[in-house]
């Protein structure tokens, strides 16, 4: 097993060759931002003096999966919340590359074209780890930071997603008949290397039809092309982000390891960290109650 030491010094890179403000500029000139589908949640009521809550899902998810969350969240701070959806997911567009670097870019593209100066970011897996990247790399533009079960340093949960991305390509979707037999067929199939029904039927919502030809939603073909150097590890930084952070982890998920918050620290120093008991991976989903707590209480002290 690899030290955490050893893991931040391929994580947390600090080039002395390059200036940050020089690394920050390239990005801005080499990456080509989308416009991402995004919902937003607000009402009159509102205070307007916060700034709002933008919140990014998780690898195969959408920003429908964030909906009733988004509204108890909107409820409940009296912010303005955004929720979108990831390049490759959801009803954004979809492109070759995929990568943390872009995604960031996509999320500052937005903030940019909705006119929000500062937004609280909260991001699950995938998600959580494009809003760190985007935190470390453009802190002027966060209020505060949550993470939500994952971490930035390397591990092998991570890694072992491929093979969830291996049994949906081996899905047959050259089928006839209607969606929820095609849905039946695919979860047939996925069950033998997918023992949660949960986690199945999480998948099987990426699986639509159009033009009467099934398809999934994510782009399947685009994702598994960048995951193993793309999306399994988390790419190197150039400085650290030293605003409030909150990592939220469930207490059955090996995402967010106790192991790793010493070298956490080391990249966001203001940081704290919280575990849902009983709670797994999708600990938003499974104790919704307990995590819109944690998450109000946070925002409060911001």
């Amino acid at each position: 097993m690899i030290k955490s030491k050893a893991l931040l010094s391929r994580t947390c890179l600090f080039k002395e060759s390059r200036s940050f403000s020089e690394y920050r500029r390239s990005l801005s000139t080499k990456l080509e931002p989308i416009k991402m589908s995004f919902t937003s949640y607000e009402s009159a009521a509102d205070g307007g003096q916060k700034p709002p809550i933008i919140i990014m899902h998780g690898l195969f998810g959408c920003k429908s999966n964030w909906n009733s969350l988004s509204k108890s969240l909107h409820n409940m701070t009296r912010r303005k919340v955004i929720t979108v959806d990831a390049r490759n997911h959801g009803d954004s567009p979809h492109t070759l590359e995929h990568t943390y670097q872009l995604m960031a870019e996509d999320v500052k593209y937005l903030m940019e074209d909705l006119g929000v100066k500062k937004a609280s970011l909260i991001g699950h897996s995938m998600g959580g780890r494009t809003m760190m990247y985007l935190a470390v790399i453009y802190p002027e533009l966060v209020e505060s930071l949550i993470p939500v079960d994952i971490s930035p340093i390397n591990s092998k949960e991570v890694s072992d997603i491929q093979s969830i991305l291996d049994v949906l390509r081996g899905v047959n979707l050259d089928t006839n008949g209607p969606i929820s037999k095609v849905r039946k067929l695919a979860d047939e199939h996925m069950k033998t290397s997918i023992e949660s029904p949960i986690l199945r039927q999480f998948l099987l919502t990426n699986l639509i039809e159009v033009d009467r030809k099934y398809q999934w939603r994510v782009n399947i073909e685009s994702i598994n092309a960048n995951f193993k150097n793309n999306l399994a590890v988390f790419p190197p930084l150039q400085s650290t982000y030293n605003g409030l952070t909150y990592f939220i982890g469930g207490g059955n998920s090996l995402f967010l390891k106790p192991s790793d918050h010493e070298a956490i620290k080391q990249i966001f120093p203001s940081v704290k960290f919280d575990y849902i008991p009983g709670a797994g991976h999708w600990l938003h989903a499974e104790k919704p109650h307990e995590f819109l707590k944690l998450v109000s209480q946070f925002l409060a002290t911001v």
